[in-house]
């Protein structure tokens, strides 16, 4: 199944995770230095929640917290 929002779209996104070394410059040090970038994807927070729909069926469907927390949908 696919990691995609059914409200709102939300879907993952790639990104990097930055490794460092080193003190920085503020606190005494001679600076950071990077020592490698990783890929890496940001997975949307999904729920599995039965929705009661407009038409009054109820539906499982994949949500994220983002939506549930802001009312988007009614639960059954």
């Amino acid at each position: 199944m696919s990691k995609i929002c059914e409200v709102c779209g939300k879907r993952p996104v790639a990104g990097r995770s930055i490794i460092r070394h080193g003190i920085p410059k503020k606190r005494g040090g001679i600076g950071l230095h990077t020592r490698g970038i990783n890929a890496r994807r940001f997975e949307p927070n999904l729920q599995r929640v039965r929705v009661r729909l407009s038409s009054g069926s109820v539906k499982r469907m994949q949500v994220c917290a983002r939506c549930i927390r802001a009312g988007k949908i009614s639960k059954a």
